[in-house]
């Protein structure tokens, strides 16, 4: 797996500093969904803060509420229903499973009339977006021990009508693609886009299909993405607060009209940005 990893070890920190508590309300809703969000339990399977919890071969989130331990797992839209599991290991590479069920969701379709450059890219814009989604994967695999904002409740990157939610089963000029990893806000080109929580900027770039595009790293696995922006007012190693614009919207990339595209993505996997957000 390709991910940048961060440990608080590298500047002699305690392990123990990366769990805080938490209240509930702090943390995404739980909707154990395909593209959603699982909260698991974990009092008793002895977990202890030096220990990991993994989802399908990446380690994922853990916070302390109310003095009990709960990871916080993001469900890929792939996921079918039914049972699955998480995996607490420890330094000896003991292993534990810990259950949890997955329920159905059907997510509607959007059609949409793009460029036919956007549908059926040349060989030439095919290797652009190779090397761009590899660069996009590993912004979106950062991983760091300490969590970077006291809360998932988060306000909007931008006010603005909704577009398009997430999950959408999408077609561009009929033609089936992926399903819709964010939420998209329409307002006009300028709007200025503020950082719903504090993090660190792990990445900026312009890309074919995302346009201009920022990542914000809040910690654990827990990363958000800002895409077909106007201007970018931030650099890759930023730290940013709660409320800093991160630049304007804009209509960069595969677009029909100026919009933000936001995503957020936990343990690399995109969730439903809706369950983030302090008033849905």
């Amino acid at each position: 797996m390709n991910r940048l990893h961060i440990s608080l070890a590298t500047f002699g920190l305690a392990v123990l500093a990366v769990c805080t508590t938490v209240s509930a309300s702090d943390l995404p809703r739980h909707d154990p969904v395909p593209g959603g969000v699982a909260h698991i339990p974990l009092a008793d399977t002895g977990f202890a803060p030096e220990q990991e919890i993994h989802f399908n071969g990446r380690t994922a989130m853990v916070r302390e509420i109310d003095g009990e331990w709960i990871a916080v797992i993001g469900i890929p839209l792939s996921l079918g229903e039914g049972r699955h599991f998480v995996e607490l290991r420890d330094g000896d590479d003991n292993r534990q499973r810990i259950h949890f069920d997955v329920r159905d969701k059907q997510y509607e379709e959007q059609r949409l009339q793009v460029e036919r450059r956007m549908v059926h890219p040349s060989a030439e814009d095919l290797e652009r977006i190779g090397r761009e989604s590899r660069r996009i994967r590993t912004a979106l695999d950062v991983w760091t021990d300490e969590v970077k904002t006291d809360t998932m409740a988060f306000p909007y990157p931008v006010e603005g009508p909704r577009s398009s939610p997430f999950g959408l089963r999408r077609y561009f000029n009929d033609e089936p693609r992926r399903p819709h990893s964010g939420l998209d806000i329409a307002v006009p080109t300028g709007t200025p886009i503020t950082a719903p929580a504090a993090g660190r900027v792990v990445d900026t770039g312009h890309y074919y299909f995302n346009g201009k595009t920022v990542f914000i790293n809040h910690g654990q696995g827990l990363v958000t993405m800002y895409c077909h922006m106007d201007q970018i007012d931030v650099e890759p190693g930023d730290w940013v607060d709660a409320g800093t614009q991160l630049g304007t919207v804009g209509t960069t990339g595969r677009v029909t009209g100026a919009h933000l595209h936001w995503s957020v993505s936990l343990n690399g996997t995109m969730v439903d940005p809706d369950l983030f957000l302090a008033e849905p």
